[in-house]
């Protein structure tokens, strides 16, 4: 099997003993980047590579015990890396270089991965289609006309190309599980916490967004997890869990697992979109779960109610050291902004009591039920050249996201959630679902996943186009 396409386990476990060099898996992926990026747009920033192959063979001469000794690895363009640019995909910040890493990232350098560039956003990371006025589009591997989905759509675009083997992503709205079902791998957003974020400004009440990281295997998340998570001192909500990996795969005998669909109907969805993602639901029984039904457990125009309140007071705030520069905003950063800052304290807190209120009735649910299982979208990868969808099946969408509305009720209250493949349509889109569970269960989630890859392997159905590029 070629380097680009083997998983980070193995490719780690080579180089520990010395049976594969840093040198020989950095000239491999050069050799992948040339091939292929041109087409798909995934890394940008990229570092030089002579510099790059000096750094790998480096590697080879000072061994270390670092669980990522030796890997290429790019950063998410909303997270800094020092010495590289962190524009988030903006004109604001195209001379934007970094003087330090971000926590995730220093967590992942100081493990020995070698950090090649950096990986294409949305601009500031806004919305599930992953195109900027700096870089342009990312392209989906499995069809190049089609959105490779955001806002980790260069990580996933990334790893279903065979650049990397692993990816770091973050999550506000399916920032990870949309472009993982549409680049068919796995992407990790864990238990809110988890992974700390940078102790900017206000640690206290935003509990949005989280990084998490994106592989081509449950088992490969895990050894990336435990490189990124751990708690930050200097910050108030840390979630603590024990450490993954290495993975084992769970027996699924006898597990409870709901599926909840399209809530009732309450989430438009493309045509053949559902019946596709229904399959893992077969691949889950098979393997002894039981699959119930689930009727909607809440409101979903109240969650939808909160979730527009929480995100766009969150983003105005996120937003606020540019707002000087605001005519240079995309029109969905300007909306956002422009609603955050005219929300009231009551309203936050109104939304917070929503919020709060479908976070106790999600904890009634896994009393009852090991994990829950929904779509990852509500649309088949759609035409890379335009903003977003504005309808589905015929139901027009009022906001710039709605169409991703789907992820919202897991993003809204912080639970772990992993996106898995659930195979391709007719044409060859990729597919995925969510499956999560209760807030500290992360461990419990990957093992599912980790028993469904085994069944299904879908990752390694690698794109045709970058097998011919």
């Amino acid at each position: 099997m070629p380097l680009t396409r083997r998983s980070a386990t193995n490719l780690l476990s080579d180089l520990s003993v010395g049976k594969l060099s840093a040198a020989e898996l950095m000239q491999a992926t050069l050799t992948q980047i040339d091939k292929v990026n041109g087409s798909v747009n995934a890394i940008v920033s990229m570092r030089a590579p002579d510099d790059l192959m000096a750094e790998a063979r480096a590697a080879d001469q000072n061994p270390s015990d670092g669980s990522l000794h030796g890997l290429p690895f790019a950063v998410k363009d909303t997270a800094s890396a020092a010495g590289l640019p962190t524009s988030m995909g903006s004109p604001i910040l195209t001379n934007n270089i970094a003087a330090s890493d971000d926590i995730a990232t220093s967590r992942i350098r100081a493990a020995g991965a070698i950090i090649i560039g950096k990986t294409n956003v949305p601009e500031f990371g806004l919305g599930s289609h992953t195109f900027n006025p700096v870089f342009g589009a990312t392209r989906n591997p499995y069809d190049l006309t089609k959105s490779c989905g955001g806002s980790s759509g260069g990580a996933s675009a990334a790893l279903a190309s065979g650049i990397v083997a692993l990816a770091d992503g973050s999550d506000i709205m399916g920032s990870l599980r949309n472009p993982a079902a549409w680049n068919n791998i796995y992407g990790m957003r864990p238990s809110w916490g988890v992974i700390p974020g940078e102790p900017k400004a206000d640690t206290f009440l935003s509990q949005l967004g989280a990084i998490g990281p994106m592989a081509r295997s449950p088992a490969d998340i895990a050894l990336l997890l435990d490189v990124m998570g751990g708690p930050d001192p200097r910050q108030p909500h840390n979630t603590v869990i024990e450490p993954i990996a290495p993975l084992r795969a769970a027996n699924l005998t006898g597990k409870r697992i709901g599926w909840l669909g399209d809530w009732g109907g309450a989430y438009p969805m493309d045509a053949g979109l559902m019946s596709q993602c229904e399959t893992s639901l077969a691949v889950l029984s098979d393997l002894g779960a039981e699959i119930e039904i689930l009727s909607a457990p809440f409101s979903a125009e109240e969650i939808w109610d909160s979730w527009v309140t929480l995100r766009a007071w969150e983003t105005s705030i996120r937003l606020l050291p540019f707002s000087g520069q605001k005519s240079q905003f995309s029109d969905n950063a300007i909306w956002e902004t422009e609603l955050g800052m005219a929300m009231s304290a009551m309203e936050v807190h109104r939304a917070s009591v929503i919020r709060s209120n479908w976070f106790k009735c999600a904890a009634a649910l896994f009393e009852q039920y090991d994990a829950l299982v929904m779509p990852s979208t509500q649309v088949w990868p759609f035409d890379v050249n335009i903003h977003h969808p504005t309808e589905i099946a015929g139901q027009q969408m009022d906001t710039y996201h709605r169409w991703m509305e789907i992820v919202v009720p897991v993003s809204l209250i912080g639970l772990p959630s992993l996106a898995i493949p659930a195979g391709f349509s007719a044409n060859g889109l990729p597919a995925g679902v969510q499956l999560f569970g209760p807030r500290g269960s992360d461990a419990e989630i990957l093992a599912l996943g980790a028993a469904y890859h085994d069944a299904t392997n879908w990752p390694q159905k690698f794109p045709a186009l970058m097998e011919a590029a």
